[in-house]
């Protein structure tokens, strides 16, 4: 286990601040140490904590969140699924993970994913400052849950994200029409602020899946979440409270911003710290598959 700093308290003030992190949004990293307490890893404007989210969740800030950027467990067709099943057999081909590590959280039916789910973004809308951002994905069979849950989690309900995955997505048998796009409903903690330095954003992505920048079974492009950082101020901070091998704090270095992750395995928690590395030194850590 890390839960070590990579630099000492006067270094990092400097190092933040010249990365594009303004000590306003400094003190808003500080703040969420004071409540937590040290994280497992930290970087340069970058934390990653190693628990439960709810737990963590709980004891965050007021009002230091600038965006909520998450992927959750989809727990997508996990009805009667036991609690200790293994997602290995839904999310990879002929339950080869490559390597990849599995996770847990995938087994809820839907009414109990729709509480689970409301309760997080609850929390996560407490720690958020006002006009923050927050995306949520999710697939087509919990498209309307994930709506449902975002609301009342608190945020103000503004649309639908869709990413394109490709042609390359799978299907059943040729009778279907691919399963190739994922959905990120979003919304706001009150108005949609009205920027000037960025956006409007596009409501569509289509962008790829590359193997070598694939770290978790379940991963999104770094590219893709590149684009959806740029919501978050430049220098500000965002959170993602299922952070798994790390792909928003990565592309929140990679972006200028902060950001804070949560991540329940270990195991994902040191393969996000050195991707992150990675990324604080330019470069992008290739997936080996086993």
């Amino acid at each position: 286990m890390r839960g070590h700093n990579t630099q000492c308290f006067c270094k990092r003030i400097v190092v933040i601040t010249g990365n594009g992190l303004t000590l306003g949004k400094y003190r808003q990293l500080e703040s969420v140490k004071l409540s937590l307490g040290k994280p497992y890893y930290e970087s340069n404007g970058i934390a990653i904590y190693n628990g439960d989210t709810l737990e963590l969740s709980s004891k965050l800030p007021a009002n230091v969140i600038d965006a909520l950027i998450t992927d959750p467990p989809y727990c997508s067709g996990a009805a009667g699924s036991a609690v200790g099943a293994d997602p290995t057999d839904k999310y990879c081909h002929n339950s080869n993970t490559l390597g990849r590590p599995s996770f847990g959280g995938d087994f809820r039916d839907q009414r109990s994913f729709k509480y689970w789910c409301s309760l997080w973004i609850g929390q996560a809308l407490r720690a958020c400052k006002d006009a923050a951002y927050g995306l949520v994905f999710t697939d087509w069979r919990q498209l309307a849950t994930v709506i449902d849950a975002l609301q009342a989690g608190g945020f103000c309900y503004k649309g639908l994200i869709s990413w394109d995955k490709g042609g390359g997505a799978r299907a059943p048998h040729k009778g279907y029409f691919r399963h190739q796009c994922e959905y990120i409903p979003w919304g706001s903690k009150g108005k949609v602020p009205k920027l000037k330095d960025r956006g409007p954003f596009p409501g569509s992505y289509s962008i790829g899946v590359k193997q070598v920048d694939k770290h978790h079974m379940t991963g999104k492009p770094t590219p893709l979440m590149q684009r959806l950082v740029q919501c978050v101020p430049a220098g500000g901070l965002a959170f993602d409270p299922f952070c798994g091998s790390g792909t928003t704090l990565v592309a929140s270095v990679l972006e200028g911003r902060g950001a804070i992750g949560f991540e329940a395995s270990e195991e994902y928690c040191e393969i996000a710290a050195r991707r992150i590395e990675a990324a604080q030194r330019g470069e992008l850590l290739r997936f080996q598959r086993e």
